[in-house]
């Protein structure tokens, strides 16, 4: 724990231009730093959506003489409604299987979009999600149309549009926001200093 406080940190930066943001463990962190001086520069968040994602966890004290972990996840933890987030004792959410939507896409959304305060030039951001279509048989392999984590990185329209921005193309010729979530709802609920 120690050695993670001391290499990261994972607040909200109450003032930007505080001098002890410059210190190399809080660049990690975009509700800590601010995006450069770069108007003409343009930010893509780029990731895959429609999967169900871990979020949080209902844990309960754990009970084990024999282990030195104190906490275990309450797998009883349940609700009876199907459509529920909540399957033995674990939240799930709309996300690529690793990262959930809100932690992939809300800096492009809300936090950079426009001029903010993390965002001081006005950089342009985009949100480009990619819609899971898992494959259908064994010899696809991982998925072309794949919007899990890793396998991602096979996606056709993910490879074309890097493609055109890697050529030189920008927000406009790869087609602005591509958006399969709510994205832009949920991040407008967060109430954050911009």
């Amino acid at each position: 724990m120690a050695r993670g406080a001391a290499h990261f940190s994972y607040g909200i930066a109450d003032d930007l231009d505080d001098p002890k943001y410059d210190h190399p463990r809080h660049w990690s962190n975009p509700l800590e730093t601010k995006l450069p001086n770069a108007p003409e520069m343009e930010i893509y968040s780029l990731y895959g959506v429609g999967i169900p994602t871990e979020r949080s966890y209902i844990y309960k004290l754990n009970q084990s003489p024999d282990s030195c972990i104190p906490f275990q996840i309450f797998t009883s933890a349940h609700e009876e409604d199907e459509e529920s987030c909540l399957k033995a004792g674990v939240y799930n959410v709309d996300g690529d299987e690793t990262v959930p939507v809100l932690s992939s896409g809300f800096m492009c959304a809300k936090a950079w979009r426009g001029k903010t305060r993390f965002n001081p030039s006005g950089i342009k951001t985009y949100v480009r999600e990619y819609d899971h279509s898992p494959p259908a048989n064994l010899l696809e392999g991982r998925g072309t149309q794949s919007g899990a984590h890793v396998d991602i990185m096979g996606n056709f329209a993910l490879i074309e549009d890097i493609m055109r921005v890697a050529t030189g193309g920008n927000g406009s010729d790869v087609g602005l926001d591509q958006v399969h979530s709510g994205i832009f709802e949920w991040s407008e609920r967060i109430d954050l200093k911009l």
